[in-house]
């Protein structure tokens, strides 16, 4: 008996190291997925700042990145680095660094919190009136066709966590997903979660808005029609 005890262990612990590991795209129902995207890609955090808020946003034509460093600390290289992580990891949507300034159409401002309020004003909203919320900000100018261009201020000198949150959330929110709520906690789009990287649930959320099935000024019924077969080829896209 007690062979025979020792042998079914063996079996169950092989059989348990031989099972596959549930991939992290999977660690997510399609319902997760359907419902972040809603939630993300439909609505805004700033109502006023872009075309239309309850209809699908996205650029149509490669992302060139414009990095202005104001900071006493050089972070180029670390946004630069961001830019090519995005261009690997969502399928769909081609981003780079602009070889000439004239050709971004997404500029980044890494600033020091003195500098954040001027910036704003100044390069952003080109206006000495213009409100100025939020610890960061990403502004997005789109319209029927697309995303035409986005600007985000990243402040560089409140701590490592702040810097890389405001890095990824904006630089994200700015391709097209502008929303936050606080019921996605597995995602940089709410303010409560304590995420600063590119995680696999926005990864999937941002491959499922740069499908070429769904398309700029899309309404939210009409993406439902096409968003479950969406999500399961996003699974197939991120690994």
């Amino acid at each position: 008996m007690r062979t025979m005890r020792l042998l079914s262990t063996i079996l169950l612990a092989g059989f348990l190291s031989a099972a596959p590991a549930l991939a992290a795209n999977d660690t997510f129902s399609t319902e997760e997925l359907l419902s972040g995207f809603e939630k993300t890609v439909f609505g805004l955090e700033y109502r006023s700042w872009s075309w239309r808020p309850y209809l699908v946003k996205k650029f149509t034509r490669p992302v060139l990145f414009q990095v202005h460093n104001l900071s006493s600390r050089d972070r180029t290289q670390t946004v630069h680095h961001f830019v090519r992580e995005i261009d690997k990891r969502v399928d769909g949507l081609k981003t780079g660094i602009a070889r000439d300034p004239a050709e971004a159409n997404f500029e980044i401002y890494v600033v020091d919190r003195a500098q954040y309020e001027r910036v704003v004003k100044t390069e952003i909203y080109k206006s000495e009136r213009a409100n100025v919320p939020g610890r960061c900000l990403v502004r997005v100018v789109s319209g029927r066709n697309g995303i035409k261009r986005s600007a985000a201020v990243i402040v560089s000198d409140e701590g490592e966590f702040l810097f890389k949150r405001c890095l990824v959330e904006e630089v994200l929110q700015g391709l097209g997903p502008m929303n936050d709520d606080e019921d996605l906690t597995h995602s940089v789009f709410n303010d409560s979660s304590r995420h600063s990287r590119f995680t696999v649930f926005d990864q999937l959320i941002l491959n499922m808005l740069y499908d070429p099935r769904i398309r700029p000024g899309m309404s939210l019924q009409q993406t439902r029609a096409v968003l479950p077969l969406v999500v399961r080829d996003a699974r197939q896209r991120v690994r």
